[in-house]
């Protein structure tokens, strides 16, 4: 198991009878130890919810306190069971006879790890770190520079990632094409021309632009644009295209997202696991660029005339492509019963958040290449 995604948790117990309910509210600790790494303090505080569930949030004190909610809780007598698909991971454990214990497994990424969760009381519970203030934005009308930029190789060892939400854009193990595409917010088929090294050649990538804040997506397109511009000595024009794509529309019976309820900013957030989506403060255009640089096959665009920002969660069984879109160091999906998986992504659009994924042609922008060369040293 390599370093734990863990963090909070919020949990909605199944309803089960009122003594055994109340014999898990509370404050529960226990600490996780990591192959390679020092243990993790984690606390879970349950309650109960006015209609006899359970409620509780789970916080991991070693990586910052941050809470996500829970998928599914369940209590079958001693047994205790908790699905946190936003991270892949599961718990099971036996509450204890005397109701001050659960000792379980943790099951996330590699492989499972004994976890026993002890009953705190007000002089032994282990004291919770405050949340980090929220990024400061870059003004939503700047026009970002770029102060510093390096490129260097990738090692061979590296495996690609993209970094956003600070004042520095940085990606690992990057070919050309993907900084193509996500410049332009485009699908890899929307690329034509280009060297023999577009897609073979690897790149780190730094920018620190020359304004403060957190740049917002179309505020990184712009810095990664220049970039090309300038170190790469990109020249590329568009041309208009008909090709398959999907079509996010709404689904008969309407739109299930909830509006974001979080502080106003234009700084999405998307949680990408083995069969998790996660996603706040995102418009559907927005979702529908995640959704085509890292779910589906070919370009997605937005039809569904929706204008807000939501936050929703899409639980999907993925198939073996989807898989190998993962990014490097996810962990795989918790093992399920067949009758408890999950359906197909687009069958999970329409049953949990109203929305579809048409498959249909439309007039898209295809960026087409007409010079490129080799980075510039840094």
């Amino acid at each position: 198991m390599k370093k734990l995604l863990v963090s909070i948790l919020a949990l909605a117990a199944a309803p089960g009878s009122a003594l055994l309910a109340q014999n898990l509210a509370g404050t529960w600790q226990g600490s996780l130890q990591v192959p390679q790494g020092p243990a993790l303090r984690l606390v879970m505080k349950i309650t109960r919810a006015d209609d006899e569930n359970l409620k509780a949030v789970f916080y991991n004190i070693d990586q910052g306190g941050v809470p996500i909610n829970a998928s599914s809780a369940t209590q079958q007598g001693s047994t205790v069971k908790i699905a946190i698909s936003a991270i892949n991971a599961a718990y099971e454990g036996k509450l204890g006879g005397d109701g001050n214990s659960i000792t379980g497994t943790w099951t996330q990424g590699l492989g499972p790890a004994p976890l026993i969760l002890t009953r705190a009381t007000p002089e032994t519970a282990w004291a919770i770190p405050e949340p980090p203030p929220p990024p400061k934005a870059m003004a939503p009308d700047a026009n970002p520079g770029i102060e510093v930029a390096t490129i260097k190789p990738s090692r061979p060892d590296e495996g690609f990632s993209l970094r956003g939400g600070s004042n520095l854009f940085s990606t690992t193990a990057t070919p050309l094409r993907t900084l193509i595409q996500f410049a332009n917010g485009i699908h890899p088929r929307q690329i034509s021309n280009g060297p023999p090294w577009l897609d073979s050649d690897r790149y780190d990538v730094t920018i620190k632009p020359d304004q403060e804040g957190v740049p917002n997506i179309a505020q990184m397109r712009v810095l990664v644009r220049k970039l090309l511009e300038d170190r790469f000595k990109l020249v590329s024009h568009k041309e208009k295209k008909e090709l398959s794509v999907y079509a996010i529309t709404v689904a008969k019976g309407g739109s299930k997202l909830s509006p974001h309820e979080g502080p106003a900013s234009n700084i999405p957030s998307f949680g990408f696991g083995a069969g998790i989506l996660d996603i706040r403060n995102s418009t559907l255009a927005e979702f529908a660029g995640f959704l085509q640089a890292n779910i589906l096959e070919q370009p997605v665009v937005d039809q569904s005339g929706l204008t807000g920002r939501y936050d929703f969660r899409v639980r999907f069984t993925p198939d073996a492509a989807q898989l190998a879109n993962l990014p490097a160091g996810a962990p795989s999906p918790p093992p399920v019963n067949e009758a408890d998986a999950p359906p197909d992504v687009f069958t999970a659009f329409q049953q949990q958040i109203g929305l579809k994924l048409e498959n249909t042609k439309a007039a898209v922008d295809v960026v087409v290449i007409d010079k490129v060369e080799k980075p510039s040293d840094n």
